[in-house]
């Protein structure tokens, strides 16, 4: 075996075999909750672009700073589905059937939904305290950013990626997903940027919550562990 090919093998071979499996298993019954959360963000797309669809839902789901945290609150869970009216939609409902896909076959699609929520509401909450701290830090952001709509899933994308790599060893993929956020807050220093940085932020907690318990959990019943939780089959 060739030297790419036993590194390809490390990185992504505990989640190919498990993605594998599950298709191979169940086909499109694998993922259910991945394959709603297209057709949903496809129903918003169309509906979103109608004149008598657009207020509706900019009212249920389009989030910004400048709104009150309850609406917001209230508004983020539907928010991660509907598409930013910047950027294609095909890109969007790619992104949710790859990621979301893979994270619902190997966590289940609850905690897919979960991290998911969580890392966008990361992005949502940090554009408050970013509006807030002004531009002149580094984690600030201008007072024009409070009137930016902020939909669309790429955050809990970003988040999902960076869980799954850790989950599933893939050290360098979830790296390289890091760094090219990184990379897009340095080449452009906007809200979406700052979001998806903020959105990781997230995504490490929740890896770090999960190690700590899992270590607990190996003490409680005197096992031992490698530090991260059982891999779902």
């Amino acid at each position: 075996m060739s030297t790419p090919a036993r590194w390809a093998r490390a990185e992504w071979g505990l989640l190919y075999v498990t993605v594998r499996g599950a298709v191979a298993e169940r086909r499109r019954r694998a993922i259910p909750m991945a394959t709603g959360a297209v057709c949903l963000t496809a129903l918003l797309h169309v509906v979103h672009n109608q004149s008598w669809g657009y207020g509706f839902v900019q009212d249920v789901g389009a989030v910004r700073a400048e709104d009150p945290l309850w609406a917001a609150l209230l508004r983020t869970p539907l928010s991660l589905f509907v598409p930013a009216l910047d950027l294609p939609v095909w890109g969007a409902l790619l992104q949710i059937l790859l990621v979301f896909g893979i994270a619902e076959i190997c966590l289940g699609w609850w905690r897919t939904l979960a991290i998911a929520y969580a890392a966008t509401l990361a992005g949502t909450l940090y554009a408050r305290v970013g509006i807030a701290l002004g531009p002149g830090g580094p984690l600030g952001l201008p007072a024009a950013d409070a009137y930016v709509v902020d939909t669309g899933p790429s955050a809990a994308v970003v988040g999902l990626a960076v869980f799954l790599g850790w989950r599933y060893r893939a050290y360098v993929t979830a790296g390289v997903v890091i760094l090219a956020m990184v990379i897009e807050v340095l080449v452009k220093d906007n809200l979406a940027g700052k979001e998806h940085l903020a959105a990781i932020a997230g995504a490490l907690v929740l890896c770090a919550v999960s190690a700590v318990r899992h270590r607990r959990s190996m003490a409680r019943t005197g096992s031992t562990g490698s530090g991260l939780p059982p891999i779902k089959s």
